[in-house]
């Protein structure tokens, strides 16, 4: 089948051309949504536009994951798309550092480059799509482009990983960890809040043992050094007047000094720790950093220090060689730590990592099994959390409005990960708007209440 030939489009002299459009698929967790972030600033810095699809943009650039199967499959679905709707494909991510798991598929894309290499996908993009003539470009904001909604923004405060877990890929895929100096990290928190920002969600792979690689140095910020200490930079973060939210904090010992910021309201009493496993030769199977023998006295005393505190984790069930009583240990170990929010992902294999060679395999129809027990097991304690926050009042911000019932999260609560609040107002309610509302009642993972204050 032919198309009939575009009409020549004839222009003066003096008619300005049309941008270069750009469409862009971000996937993957926050880490990966920052990257695009950067991207795409550098892009809308040098006059590029953001095109909202595929077909009729310049070309695509599409940011992958590489973590997971499942993971990459979701990736190369994107490409293909991209490649089918447009033509025009450059890939980015996690699944550019093995670059022959795509070319496999797809032979013909633009350029493939690996994650954190932005420098490379603008070479990319230049050579694609070359600006057709120096033009006028409005200033970027300050604080660059952002893929989250105005109240909320990530901000990365390391890139790679030290830790040697046996199944993660992740230094593999992005190297050591390499820490940004305090001083940078703050200005860019600066920018944030001055751009409306309202909530500041603290992310890296590791985020507690930032500043190690660069030992702890100074950089300025304001009129003093700011060590690149984890505690220093949440003290400091804790003085821009909004909410601060920690991220991937591995549960190292100097980790206690930070919940005293959460108990005098400096930092939101929320701290994200992926315990991953409880039963001690598992977790010695995996690698896992830090000591955890003491986990359950440490928990106890976060609650003592901050009544308030959040917890939220991740498991892994089903590991190779996983036993039925490794399994039971987690599952009772649950029950004494009472954690607020958690995730659980049945194990999946992945392509380079040492955990597929340290036992048995766990058959599929188990790792169901032990999955539904253990969120079934979570679900009665979460339960049981919920309840003891009906009665009392939480400052909630809003996510989003309806004609009826505006949706909204407590201190308690990341954007797309945690539960949500459901919130009646009398009078309509604002994106971004903090409210003082009475919890009602609660639902399975969320919270229903009513505003009473502003």
């Amino acid at each position: 089948m032919t198309s009939a030939p575009l009409p020549t489009v004839e222009t003066s002299p003096s008619a300005p051309e049309p941008a270069r459009t750009i469409s862009f698929v971000s996937l993957g967790c926050p880490k990966a949504l920052v990257d695009s972030e950067r991207i795409i600033t550098r892009l809308r810095a040098e006059g590029y536009e953001l095109a909202r699809r595929h077909d009729g943009a310049d070309l695509v650039i599409v940011n992958t994951c590489g973590f997971l199967d499942s993971a990459k499959a979701e990736s190369l679905d994107a490409i293909g798309a991209a490649l089918k709707q447009n033509g025009k494909v450059i890939v980015t991510g996690c699944m550019g550092a093995e670059p022959e798991t795509i070319t496999e598929r797809f032979p013909n894309l633009l350029a493939i480059t690996g994650p954190q290499q932005y420098e490379s996908v603008l070479d990319a993009v230049h050579r694609a799509a070359p600006l057709r003539h120096d033009r006028f470009v409005d200033l970027m904001p300050p604080e660059g482009i952002k893929l989250t909604p105005r109240h909320y923004a990530y901000l990365k405060i390391s890139e790679g990983c030290n830790n040697r877990c046996t199944f993660c890929i992740i230094p593999k895929l992005r190297g050591d960890l390499v820490s940004r100096p305090a001083g940078d990290v703050l200005r860019e928190a600066e920018r944030l809040v001055a751009a409306g920002v309202k909530e500041i969600l603290v992310i890296s792979q590791d985020t507690s043992a930032y500043g190690v690689d660069i030992k702890y140095a100074a950089s300025r910020w304001k009129d003093r050094d700011v060590r690149a200490r984890f505690l220093d930079l949440a003290t400091a973060l804790g003085e821009l007047g909004v909410w601060v939210r920690l991220h991937y904090v591995y549960p190292y010992p100097h980790v206690d000094d930070v919940i005293p910021l959460m108990a005098q309201g400096k930092v939101l009493p929320y701290l994200d720790v992926p315990f991953q496993h409880a039963a001690p030769t598992l977790l010695k199977r995996m690698r896992r950093p830090a000591a955890q023998e003491k986990t359950l006295e440490r928990i106890k005393a976060w609650r003592d220090i901050c009544p308030d505190i959040t917890l939220r984790s991740t498991f892994i069930v089903g590991f190779p060689g996983e036993t039925e009583e490794e399994f039971a240990f987690l599952l009772d170990w649950l029950d004494e730590a009472a954690l607020d929010r958690v995730g659980c992902f049945r194990y999946e294999p992945v392509k380079g990592a040492t955990a597929n060679d340290l036992g048995a395999p766990v058959p599929d129809e188990v790792k169901e099994e032990r999955w539904h027990r253990f969120m079934q097991r979570q679900q009665a304690i979460s339960a049981r959390r919920l309840k003891r926050r009906v009665g009392t009042r939480q400052q909630i911000i809003i996510d989003e409005v309806g004609p009826t019932v505006a949706k909204g999260r407590g201190k308690g609560d990341a954007p797309e990960i945690d539960g949500v609040v459901y919130v009646t107002s009398r009078r309509p309610l604002r994106v971004g708007e903090f409210a003082t509302v009475k919890i009602e009642r609660p639902a399975e993972y969320d919270l229903h209440g009513t505003v009473v204050g502003f």
